[in-house]
């Protein structure tokens, strides 16, 4: 089993949509993860525009890749390093962080993290 930030064991971020690198519902990963699939984010209106105007448009459906599109509310497994330049533009989506892979913790704190948290404890 996987560790999440707060070092439990790491939790599902959607059972609704097939979300993460492996697409089973976590923020799991591996080497084979280049693009670290690993923040569970609960998607705005803000942050999707965000990523559109950065060339990665999550809105439109890609059947072939097992996308389904995503809306505001949507929770999905963020490239980290998505999330952390849409930290810094004031654009970043709250986070799950029982369901944030571990890895994360390389690249933003804690402390920073726990300020977009919707499951803080």
């Amino acid at each position: 089993m996987q560790k999440n930030v707060l070092g439990g064991d790491l939790q599902s971020c959607c059972d609704e949509l097939s979300t993460g690198y492996y697409r089973n519902g976590r923020c799991e990963t591996d080497e084979r993860d280049i693009g670290m699939h690993t923040v569970c984010a609960n998607v705005t209106k803000d942050f999707l525009e965000y990523s559109k105007s950065k060339g990665n448009d999550l809105t439109t459906p890609y059947p072939d890749a097992e996308f389904p599109g995503l809306k505001p509310g949507d929770k999905w497994c963020l490239c980290v390093q998505r999330w952390v330049e849409a930290l810094e533009e004031n654009k970043a989506p709250n986070i799950y962080l029982q369901a944030t892979h571990s890895s994360v913790l390389e690249f933003v704190e804690l402390e920073v993290l726990a300020k977009y948290a919707l499951d803080r404890n």
